[in-house]
């Protein structure tokens, strides 16, 4: 594949999964010429179909954990391609490792071969079931390595330490994003997260799940504020981690009552065993992204969890309609 050398050009593995796809939006906007690598694993070709047109715009189908080769330039290599979802990563395990570990190795070999900045998707799930809270990016995390999340924690660690060898040995630009709950439009609707979960059984008439008691607790950041923090990283020059995230806490069970409330839904609380090693706690500290890139969240709960609703509607109502 030959690349104008003329353009800013980004490449975004993942780039058809929920966030990906939105930060391939959000570059296009910004006038960049965006490569979108994604082998639809959990990707879906939908959320990028609306940009199939844009001439600025090229999707390739490949597994980055095989080699990734362009010629031509890149400015920009963006590594969001993982498994994200505990129900995507318990039933893919060999390839959230393999990703986290190889696809980080490919992604960054490109980075360097090309004299790009490079971006890594971490996540919260570094701090595993934190005994600090708020999580700072200073804290190292309690990580089970050995438990079924932990194919996804470790390799989101191991990703990290890979990125800042090559950043230390090899001098590659490196951001890395430690990425709290987020929600918005593009989730998939058997995603296994809190809010697609708790969304489509209200719209379905189904019985809500709420595992435990309902008494962990997530901070919930809408995706428009994720990307806004993310593109700021990237065009900072802050190669430590900084976390991107909504500090606004809320139980579980609280949430699950708000949806039921927007959704004017008659369906029943239901609880179910907690899973094993899921976090009781989490509340990103903020402070570093607010001082180092004047990024805070800005969209109120309700509002997000409305626009996030509408999508959802249309996901499930609609074709139910129709049919």
């Amino acid at each position: 594949m030959t690349i104008n050398k003329n353009k800013i050009v980004s490449v975004v593995t993942g780039g058809a999964g929920f966030l990906g796809s939105h930060l391939c939006d959000r570059l296009l906007g910004e006038g960049h010429h965006v490569v979108c690598i994604d082998n639809l694993i959990t990707g879906d070709i939908a959320n990028i179909a609306h940009l199939m047109g844009n001439p600025k715009f090229q999707f390739v189908n490949h597994d980055v954990t095989n080699y990734i080769f362009f010629e031509g330039h890149v400015h920009n290599v963006l590594h969001f391609a993982s498994p994200a979802s505990p129900i995507d990563y318990l039933k893919l395990p060999i390839q959230t490792l393999k990703v986290g570990s190889l696809g980080t190795h490919k992604a960054l070999g490109l980075a360097k071969a090309k004299n790009a900045r490079f971006l890594i998707a971490s996540t919260s799930e570094v701090y595993g079931d934190p005994l600090v809270h708020p999580q700072p990016e200073s804290y190292w995390g309690n990580v089970n390595p050995i438990g079924y999340r932990g194919v996804y924690d470790e390799a989101k660690r191991f990703s990290e330490a890979m990125t800042m060898a090559y950043h230390r040995y090899h001098g590659v630009d490196t951001r890395i994003v430690r990425i709290f709950n987020t929600y918005g439009t593009r989730m998939r609707i058997n995603d296994g997260r809190a809010i697609p979960a708790f969304m489509s059984q209200a719209l379905r008439g189904e019985d809500i799940t709420v595992f435990g008691d309902g008494s962990q607790t997530r901070s919930v950041c809408y995706v428009a504020d994720l990307i806004e923090g993310i593109y700021r990283l990237l065009e900072s020059d802050i190669s430590d981690p900084v976390n991107i995230g909504n500090p606004d806490e809320i139980p579980i069970l609280q949430l699950a009552k708000e949806i039921l409330q927007i959704t004017g839904a008659k369906s029943k609380l239901v609880f179910k065993e907690l899973p094993e090693d899921d976090p009781k706690v989490r509340q990103p500290d903020i402070t570093k992204a607010k001082k180092l890139l004047g990024w805070e969240p800005k969209v109120n709960r309700l509002d997000g969890l409305k626009k996030t609703l509408e999508y959802f509607q249309k996901k499930i109502l609609i074709p139910e309609t129709r049919s």
